[in-house]
């Protein structure tokens, strides 16, 4: 018979005929010795059989132990010096960084672009995250709304010059012709053309007060939906690091550049139909951005 046998080693008694014969719980057996003798074999006296109710006990004062030391952990209380905020190390990184501050971002709007950013970082992070999407929506293809885009974003120093190259870009035949737009950066008649930015993140690359430099890193959606489409709305991925200035009591950009990615890996997933592409982008509303 085997030592894990419910009878125990050997012949003879059962674990139930004895009340020492488990110890703890565990139902390890154990012979019983005469009283006086020693109970170990080593002469010293056998301790009596501890009760499930003690064990019990012991477990859960380790248990709340063990939570009271997790709780003081999440409430920094490791004396750290710090007050309990991370990041003090510059060897993680902080919360902060993705979390909602609570401050309004923005006092007001510009046409449909918000203006009246806080004179902070957290502004100008605020301010390049909606130029970003200004900047890369579907209003660029049409020059009257690409003025207006360009006077309210940018610097008025820069903001004449910059103009004049977007025009030269967006208004050349070739260059609306490649995408599958008409000359005059309309769509063709059963197609709808779809050019928004949807930003992820922002970070803080440089600020002195009245200038900053925030990379805006996005997803760019791009393309024409609907049946016949040569250029199927596709995704990329683009970091823009925007130099802002204060001017006039709000952010303006004065410069900015553009780099591929960080893309990451595309999940399996089968494309929309070309008509409920095109449905989206009118029934999904852009959004005003925070921080």
């Amino acid at each position: 018979m085997s030592p894990g046998d419910e009878r125990g080693y050997g012949s003879g008694p059962s674990r139930t005929d004895d009340g020492y014969s488990t110890i703890g719980g565990t139902r390890q057996t154990r012979t019983r010795l005469p009283d006086g003798e020693g109970g170990d074999g080593y002469g010293t006296p056998r301790r009596p059989a501890r009760s499930s109710r003690s064990l019990v006990t012991v477990v859960g004062v380790v248990v709340l132990l063990i939570a009271a030391i997790a709780f003081a952990n999440m409430s920094g209380g490791g004396g750290d010096g710090n007050n309990g905020r991370s990041g003090s190390s510059g060897t993680k990184p902080d919360s902060s960084s993705t979390a909602a501050t609570g401050t309004k971002p923005v006092t007001g709007k510009n046409g449909s672009i918000p203006s009246g950013f806080a004179h902070d970082e957290q502004g100008a992070q605020s301010a390049a995250t909606n130029y970003s999407v200004a900047l890369g929506s579907a209003e660029m293809f049409d020059k009257e709304r690409r003025h207006t885009v360009v006077a309210t974003v940018y610097a008025p120093a820069v903001a004449a010059a910059r103009q004049g190259d977007l025009d030269k870009v967006y208004s050349g035949q070739s260059f609306l012709t490649s995408i599958g737009l008409n000359a005059d950066g309309t769509a063709p008649a059963g197609l709808t053309f779809i050019s928004r930015s949807n930003p992820v993140g922002t970070k803080v690359v440089k600020f002195n007060g009245d200038t900053a430099s925030v990379a805006v890193w996005y997803s760019a959606l791009f393309g024409l939906a609907g049946e016949g489409s040569k250029n199927p709305v596709s995704e990329s991925w683009f970091t823009n690091t925007f130099d802002l200035a204060w001017i006039d009591g709000d952010w303006k950009i004065t410069d900015f550049t553009q780099k591929d990615g960080p893309t990451p890996v595309g999940r399996d997933q089968a494309a929309s139909p070309a008509e409920e592409m095109a449905d989206a982008v009118e029934q999904f509303g852009g959004f005003t951005y925070a921080r």
